[in-house]
């Protein structure tokens, strides 16, 4: 019976079965978001500082610093926008424009899972960085729109809001859907570059929230928008030398703006490397291939997927793989 049971186990799974996963990073940073809010004032936010985290994600593309540096804000962003939800699936930030990054897709899962991916036109991105070194998000998008979702799962509903691009950086393009789109009041600040421990991201986002003015809550509306105010202008003094510093720790950095204005901190959330491919997806999705479009994109007789979230490429023969007959 041992005999047998060795043998089997060297039998390769069909690849529809097959829900093995790449080697991928397996990191979890523990405190990658603090949610906070200030005492009698209508001000809640989060904090998000993925540290390495972001290195592994970003290092694992090959665009542009300038592409990356984008892409490092807009994890930031999902992250510190999912972890103020309460469900259960992806959230996830789409732009699409007509300059030289002509997609950038991030997702962040209920449990704090990024991933992203940028699709960039090298030469047109060489172009623009000759006549501007320091491209904003406006130069690399061009125009086009803004799409923020909620997917939970087939069985319900994906619930999406769009606008078009507005502002010169990621963070003006966010306040613009919220103010459009939600409609309500929201200070976005992301950051995101290359330092000497390797790329770091950050971001701090308000919001400001509903409170019962006069009696009820002791504060009149008057009072609620001079504290936004104030929170706001506190928040302005945060620093990217500061965010992006990992000798700094998070409760210390909101400390530091907010200790006078009724600071209380709630439970930090964990990022983690969250690219959810498989073999299992790839065959599925391969299976609704027709029998010509496999044989043209097999060579040598072996399928190649690559994920565009991780960037690891997935191998097929073309003999497991049936296609979709006429």
């Amino acid at each position: 019976m041992q005999r047998v049971c060795a043998m089997t186990s060297n039998i390769s799974s069909p690849a529809f079965l097959d829900t093995s996963r790449p080697d991928t990073p397996d990191l979890v940073v523990p405190q990658g978001v603090v949610p906070f809010y200030l005492d009698n004032r209508p001000v809640r936010g989060r904090l998000v500082r993925p540290g390495v985290l972001t290195d592994m994600l970003l290092t694992r593309h090959d665009n542009p610093d300038c592409v990356l540096r984008l892409a490092g804000e807009a994890l930031a962003l999902v992250a510190a926008l999912a972890s103020a939800l309460k469900f259960q699936g992806s959230f996830s930030l789409q732009a699409k424009g007509d300059g030289p990054l002509s997609l950038l897709l991030a997702d962040c899962t209920d449990a704090g899972a990024l991933r992203f991916h940028a699709r960039s036109d090298d030469e047109a991105v060489a172009e623009l960085l000759k006549a501007n070194p320091n491209p904003t998000a406006s130069d690399l998008l061009g125009k086009g729109y803004i799409a923020f979702s909620v997917d939970q799962g087939p069985d319900t509903d994906i619930h999406q809001g769009i606008v078009e691009i507005s502002g010169e950086s990621l963070s003006e393009m966010a306040a613009h859907y919220f103010a459009t789109s939600e409609q309500h009041a929201c200070w976005v600040k992301l950051f995101c570059d290359k330092t000497e421990a390797g790329w770091r991201a950050g971001a701090l986002v308000m919001e400001k929230i509903a409170m019962g003015g006069g009696i009820e809550s002791g504060v009149t509306p008057e009072e609620g928008e001079d504290a936004w105010e104030t929170a706001i202008t506190l928040a302005t003094t945060l620093t990217a030398r500061e965010v992006l510093d990992d000798r700094l720790g998070s409760a210390d950095l909101l400390y530091r703006l907010f200790h006078a204005e009724g600071l209380i901190t709630g439970q930090p959330r964990a990022l983690a490397f969250g690219c959810r491919c498989s073999r299992a997806r790839l065959s599925s999705l391969l299976e609704t291939f027709s029998l010509d479009d496999l044989d043209h994109i097999a060579k040598d007789g072996t399928i190649t997927m690559n994920c565009q979230f991780c960037n690891h490429d997935f191998h097929f023969q073309r003999s497991e793989i049936s296609g979709k007959t006429a």
